[in-house]
């Protein structure tokens, strides 16, 4: 993944974030609760996500769409997954039909 990705740069930010004072940072609060939190955070932007999906609205989906990716990539890094470890999943899977993978798990 290129590092001028937001993406990569969010991520460099949460992992910066590890060692910050919570009072100081939202990220480094939710990192300090742990995962169940993160994960109670993530679910409640996804659930803001799929009403907005259905509900059709574009920028609002959008806006939404970026809280998720921000949980979810908090949400890993209570666990050490990085954002390597997804793009190496993701690159793993590549050129696989949908249907194939997911009857291998």
């Amino acid at each position: 993944m290129k590092d001028d990705h937001a993406l990569a740069r969010l991520a460099a930010t949460i992992e910066l974030r590890k060692g910050a004072d919570p009072d100081e940072s939202w990220t480094a609060k939710l990192l300090a609760k742990g995962p169940e939190k993160a994960a109670e955070k993530f679910g409640e932007e996804a659930v803001e996500a799929i009403i907005e999906a259905v509900k059709g609205d574009r920028a609002r989906l959008t806006s939404e769409a970026a809280d998720v990716l921000y949980h979810l990539m908090v949400m890993c890094a209570t666990r050490d997954v990085t954002l390597a470890d997804i793009d190496a999943e993701l690159t793993r899977r590549e050129g696989r039909s949908g249907l194939d993978e997911k009857a291998s798990r």
